[in-house]
């Protein structure tokens, strides 16, 4: 599943979660929550307006799940997430094709040398889906075209 843009909601505010829960812990909490906002678990009383409110919580708790409760996404979506917060934190210094860095057979991975003398490096995996990396040692943030 492609995200084009990070949605107004952030995914884990939506389960009451964080990044660094367990998937065992993401389905707990998902699990709690549908069991609050399931449209069969109303009570009768409950007011028109709310009911619909609630059934728009529902639907974004499902959603919510469906992109963390499955490795491949949640990865997808925590790289997007991050980067970002990097856009967001960090100015981008420079814009770097991807044919300049250097693959490195020991570490299996692509490295270029920052103008601090430290590194930035990305694995093999994370090649294809990131385009911003940090510097290992100071503040610079690049973005890789390709």
């Amino acid at each position: 599943m492609a995200f084009e843009e990070l949605p107004k909601e952030d995914w884990y505010n939506v389960l009451n979660a964080e990044p660094s829960d367990s998937l065992a812990e993401l389905k707990r909490k998902y699990q709690k929550l549908v069991l609050l906002y399931h449209p069969d678990k109303q009570n009768a009383d409950v007011p028109a307006g709310e009911v619909e409110a609630r059934k728009q919580r529902f639907i974004e708790i499902d959603r919510a799940w469906k992109i963390l409760g499955n490795e491949e996404t949640k990865k997808e979506y925590d790289l997007q997430r991050r980067e970002h917060e990097l856009t967001e934190v960090l100015p981008v210094d420079a814009q770097v094709s991807f044919q300049d860095m250097a693959w490195n057979c020991n570490n299996q991975c692509y490295s270029l040398i920052c103008r601090c003398g430290g590194n930035y490096t990305i694995s093999k995996n994370e090649a294809e889906d990131v385009s911003l990396v940090c510097c290992d040692t100071c503040s610079l943030v690049i973005e890789i075209l390709r």
